[in-house]
Parts: C-alpha cells; sequence; structure tokens
C-alpha cells in the first residue's frame, strides 16, 4: 500500500532508525546502477556514543590525586582519605555510605552515509551523501561528528549532498537557515555542495503537500549528473517496510503546525486513513 501523503509521509518519522537504513540502502542500489562503470556507491558507518541528556558542559576535576616524594606528609591529603559520608558503630568502626547505584543504557550509536568513490584513483571520494538522522539535529556528539565532516569534506573537495526528512531539531544543512528565502523554508529539504562550485549551495525546497523531488546529483567534473528520485525511494521504504499498519488517528510526532494539520486531517480523511 502507498502512503497517503503525496510527499513526505510525517508519520514515518516515529520510525526513523528502520526508514534511515531503509533509505541508505535503497538509495545505494539506485545509484549503482546509474553510475558511470569506475565509479561505485558504497554504504559506511561512522559509531558514537550519546548520553541520555547529551550534557556537554566542560568538565572541572573533583578531585585530584598527587603523586608526592616518599616520607612527605600533607594535612590534605590525610582530609581526603576517608569518604566524605561515614557512619560510626558503637565499638568505633567505621561504615562507609552505600551508594545509590544507577544503570545506564548506553549503547553505540550507529549512523549509515553513502559515499560515491572512483575505483581507478585508489577509491577516492567523490561524494557524499547524508540522509539526516535526529542525533544530527540536537546538540550533542552526533552534531559535533557530523558538521566535522562537513568541514572536512568541503576541505577536501568533496561533492555534499544533504537529504533533511525530518521536521524536528536544529537545521544543520550547509544552507544557512538565514539566507534561504522564505519561500524556500519548507518542512523537509535538500542541500548540494558542489566541489567545483565552492561558493554556491544549491537548496530545493520540499514542502509537505508536494512530492519530493527528482535532482540531479553532482559526481566528478567530467560526468554527466546522476539522477536521484527521492520520492520513489521514501515509497520503496513505505512499502517495503510495511507501514501500511500505521494509525493515522493520532498526531505525528512532532505535531504539524494548525494549518498543515487541518489539511492533512481533510486528505487522510478523503483516503479513508482516519
Amino acid at each position: 500500500m502507498k502512503s497517503p501523503f503525496p510527499g513526505m509521509d510525517p508519520y514515518l518519522e516515529r520510525h526513523w532508525g528502520d526508514v534511515h537504513q531503509r533509505m541508505m540502502t535503497y538509495t545505494c542500489d539506485w545509484l549503482q546502477a546509474r553510475l558511470p562503470s569506475d565509479l561505485r556507491a558504497r554504504m559506511q558507518e561512522r559509531v558514537y556514543i550519546e548520553f541520555p541528556d547529551e550534557r556537554r558542559n566542560e568538565y572541572y576535576r573533583d578531585v585530584r590525586v598527587l603523586e608526592r616524594p616518599r616520607g612527605s606528609s600533607s594535612s590534605a591529603a590525610t582530609a581526603l582519605a576517608e569518604p566524605a559520608t561515614t557512619t560510626e558503630t558503637g565499638n568505633g568502626e567505621v561504615v562507609p555510605a552505600e551508594p545509590l547505584v544507577i544503570h545506564l543504557d548506553i549503547e553505540p550509536v550507529t549512523e549509515g552515509y553513502i559515499e560515491i568513490v572512483d575505483v581507478k584513483s585508489g577509491h577516492r571520494v567523490v561524494t557524499t551523501i547524508e540522509v539526516l538522522s535526529p542525533t544530527n539535529k540536537r546538540p550533542g556528539e552526533g552534531q559535533e561528528l557530523y558538521l566535522q565532516k562537513q568541514a572536512d569534506m568541503k576541505q577536501a573537495g568533496v561533492n555534499i549532498v544533504e537529504i533533511d526528512l525530518l521536521r524536528g531539531g536544529q537545521r544543520v544543512l550547509l544552507a544557512v537557515p538565514a539566507l534561504i528565502p522564505p519561500s524556500h523554508r519548507t518542512a523537509y529539504q535538500i542541500c548540494i555542495w558542489r566541489a567545483a562550485r565552492p561558493r554556491q549551495i544549491e537548496v530545493f525546497p520540499v514542502p509537505l503537500r508536494e512530492p519530493l523531488p527528482v535532482f540531479r546529483l553532482p559526481l566528478r567534473p567530467t560526468d554527466r549528473d546522476v539522477i536521484l528520485n527521492v520520492q520513489a525511494i521514501v515509497d520503496q521504504c513505505y512499502r517495503n517496510g510495511g507501514y501500511d499498519d500505521i494509525d493515522y488517528h493520532g498526531d505525528p510526532d512532532p505535531p504539524l503546525s494548525p494549518q498543515d494539520g487541518a489539511w492533512a486531517d481533510g486528505l487522510l480523511r478523503e483516503k479513508g486513513r482516519r
């Protein structure tokens, strides 16, 4: 079954882990069949740890342990030798306080992206393609690594293609929001930086109410651009992922604006999904 939405389905954002993985695979397959014979599309991964509250403040030492020459003494060192909170029994024995043990469910975060490489030049990276994840759009290590990769790829002269199909979070595309005219400040966005035109950034508006665009993806300066049909890939994610079981009676996460919410309500009722 096809999504009831003409373009990006906002209800897919709740299932982004699965959708993202599928988009990487289907995009890679799409490109592989259309690239010049000496280029290859390869899926890559970056891994990092994301803490529950992503506290990124500067750290200060609570305690310093100093090595002193043998035989020397220090009243400060003696004062720190015992726990700050202790209990003394009737016979003078000191019992250390028991801590509250909190178990952190912290797993490494793995994010996929695509690189197009030139197999005849030692697999030099020609173009990198990113489909943004929530961790790229909120402060923390995921965002820091993403922004660092942006800078590294630009410095290396690698074409950058960014596809942002998430409404929540902070926009981190190369196209600075302040430079984008209101007509292109849409719910979703696609951004392309071509190494051959380093002072230009191509921005594609992606409104909620319209199909996702078909656009030209840059390769080497001597190559013709390859066509990428994002709508076909998202449709494949919906179909192969079995997302016809989505309950469209509630609001998506994050919620739509009042205007888009009213439009979506009418659309879903018309399609018999609400």
